[in-house]
């Protein structure tokens, strides 16, 4: 169990009244969220109840990622993807209403067992894309998978999907400035497509769950790097170390299917889900050229100073206009 500093400024307390919902304890905090644990006193039911933490309050897109997570988990219907409940506005905080699942993140999972043998880490992969490729027959690309959003759940070991808050639907449109937190999310499973700013799709995910995968098996990610930026160059122009070098349990063409999947060039990895999961239950059939660097090409486009320069004024742009929207907010009547 993560503990919590119970110092840290947290807008609902144990004991508080939210709405509906008496909140019974505090379970996590994301980029932009914070989540509990409460009692529906309707349905007499536990729930999950996630609201945007204080530092985004002030974002007028807040809303409308929340409305957007709403959409897509209401519509879903799989084991592997966490099931909504409802949403609301109380006290002029919006809030979002799920089931409650007595497990942990695959986070938490992995801290604690550090790296997982293929025959332990496979199953899970398996199921997670099984769900994927569930939500990508609906028009869902998640574009946020990541250890984070993966609950492993104690009873059964299922592994559940959430936090769809930048999902791509058919829908979907472009998010005003708040669109740019997509870039200031964790770089480590990032596809080189959304770090130069593309919306993604399937191929997308794809490339996340073989970053999960990689570090499952090495107990660290593909790349590293002092800063977020110095992470997303190496994304867009590097290789990752061969994986059955780095964990010497992972046979040569279970690290020629991770390959595949971190390609840089969207198109030159599995096509969608499906083919995923048929390679890592035959990976006996995976093309080892694929391990070797050379395999790889850079991505066409703009230089990579100029990308990250582009970057890092995108990240400066929106600090300001938060800082404005909260400006703002405290000098309105």
């Amino acid at each position: 169990m993560t503990f919590i500093d119970p110092s840290f400024n947290k807008i609902l307390h144990i004991g508080d009244q939210f709405d509906q919902y008496q909140i019974q304890s505090y379970l996590a905090q994301g980029g932009m969220s914070d989540i509990y644990r409460a009692f529906d006193m309707l349905t007499r039911r536990e729930v999950v109840i996630k609201i945007p933490n204080q530092s985004m309050l002030g974002d007028p897109a807040q809303a409308e990622r929340f409305q957007r997570e709403l959409e897509v988990i209401t519509s879903l219907d799989h084991p592997a993807v966490l099931k909504g409940i409802g949403s609301g506005i109380y006290n002029r905080i919006p809030y979002l209403v799920t089931e409650f699942i007595d497990g942990k993140s695959l986070r938490q999972v992995m801290e604690l067992s550090g790296a997982f043998l293929p025959e332990k880490a496979i199953p899970i992969l398996l199921k997670v894309a099984e769900g994927m490729a569930y939500c990508h027959a609906q028009g869902i690309v998640h574009r946020d998978l990541k250890p984070e959003n993966i609950l492993i759940r104690l009873e059964d070991g299922q592994p559940i999907i959430m936090d769809f808050g930048l999902a791509l639907t058919r829908r979907s449109h472009r998010v005003t400035f708040s669109n740019l937190t997509v870039t200031l999310g964790t770089p480590d499973y990032m596809a080189p497509e959304q770090i130069e700013g593309q919306r993604g799709d399937i191929r997308t995910d794809i490339y996340a769950l073989g970053t999960i995968l990689y570090e499952m098996l090495a107990g660290r990610p593909p790349f590293g790097g002092d800063t977020p930026l110095a992470v997303m160059a190496q994304h867009l122009n590097n290789t990752p170390p061969r994986l059955d070098q780095v964990a010497p349990k992972v046979s040569p063409a279970l690290a020629a299917v991770v390959a595949r999947c971190l390609q840089r060039q969207p198109e030159a990895r599995y096509a969608d889900m499906p083919a995923l999961m048929e390679a890592l239950q035959n990976p006996a059939s995976a093309d080892l050229a694929l391990l070797e660097p050379q395999k790889q090409k850079n991505r066409p486009g703009i230089q990579q100073s100029q990308m990250l320069w582009g970057i890092l004024l995108g990240m400066g742009l929106m600090v300001g206009l938060i800082a404005l929207a909260l400006l703002l907010q405290t000098l309105l009547p």
